[in-house]
């Protein structure tokens, strides 16, 4: 018997690699304990909530404590308590950017793509647990904010309910709104794969593009600024759902999403295509 027989023997039958191939469940698994295991993920998330409440707080209360001395015509204090959300949908989208673009800077995402070959998993396994923790996180910040800020809001202010008249609109369209806003970040990241950059593109999208388009003669402004998401959020949030120079709230919510899946799957093609 050969030297190479009896070691064989002696150590026993090697066990077979992994061959690759797990399903979208295992996948699912590994990206959820990729995105709670890092200690910025869950601060974030946390700054989401409590920028988002805090904000919505200082609003309604500085608008109580001068209450006597304003005008309030067309007051509504649904959209007053969700103002929070211009800051949080910055937050939301820089961790929908980090999901991604953190993997390309650490090389990290080397190793996912050898452990799951098959990219297009791999990125509707981000998406879905990502997804999943953004439209959570949002619609706690957005109902907690509408909550503390009615709370704020005592006589003699005017205060809303969830029975008001298109209170509960308001406050599901500023949840979904801010759950886009983080996939539509995520989608960046995945085509840019640079953080900088994506953060860049992202704000510059969000709070810069508005601002150039403002340049426009108004007749070419007014027909291109609806199509912004920065628009789209300031429809949601509106009592009457009607906005001058805005779509309709679930019609821009639609067009916000037609965005986010375009993006999506034009990053997915990249992403199946380009090298790590």
């Amino acid at each position: 018997m050969s030297m190479t027989t009896t070691s064989a023997a002696a150590i026993g039958p090697l066990k077979q690699l992994p061959p690759g191939r797990y399903s979208i469940r295992d996948q699912m698994r590994s990206e959820w304990t990729k995105l709670i295991s890092v200690r910025s993920t869950i601060w974030t998330l946390g700054l989401t909530i409590v920028i988002g409440i805090g904000v919505s707080a200082i609003a309604t209360a500085e608008t109580r404590s001068h209450w006597a001395s304003t005008q309030h015509g067309g007051f509504d204090p649904t959209s007053l308590s969700l103002t929070g959300v211009f800051i949080s949908q910055l937050i939301i989208g820089v961790l929908g950017v980090m999901v991604m673009s953190a993997e390309y800077g650490t090389g990290t995402i080397r190793a996912t793509l050898s452990a799951t070959p098959r990219r297009p998993g791999v990125l509707v396994a981000k998406v879905a647990v990502f997804g999943f923790v953004a439209l959570v996180v949002s619609m706690v910040t957005a109902f907690l904010s509408f909550f503390v800020g009615q709370a704020l809001l005592t006589a003699p202010a005017v205060h809303a309910t969830l029975s008001s008249p298109n209170a509960l609109r308001e406050i599901v369209g500023t949840g979904i709104y801010l759950f886009l806003i983080g996939l539509f970040a995520l989608s960046l990241a995945t085509l840019i794969r640079h953080t900088a950059g994506a953060i860049s593109t992202f704000v510059g999208i969000l709070l810069v593009l508005p601002t150039v388009l403002q340049a426009l003669p108004n007749s070419l402004q007014h027909d291109i600024v609806k199509f912004t998401p920065s628009r789209i959020g300031i429809a949601v949030l509106s009592r009457s759902g009607q906005h001058p120079y805005a779509f309709s709230p679930w019609v821009g919510l639609a067009v916000l999403a037609g965005y986010t899946a375009g993006l999506l799957i034009i990053a997915g093609v990249k992403f199946t295509k380009r090298d790590a």
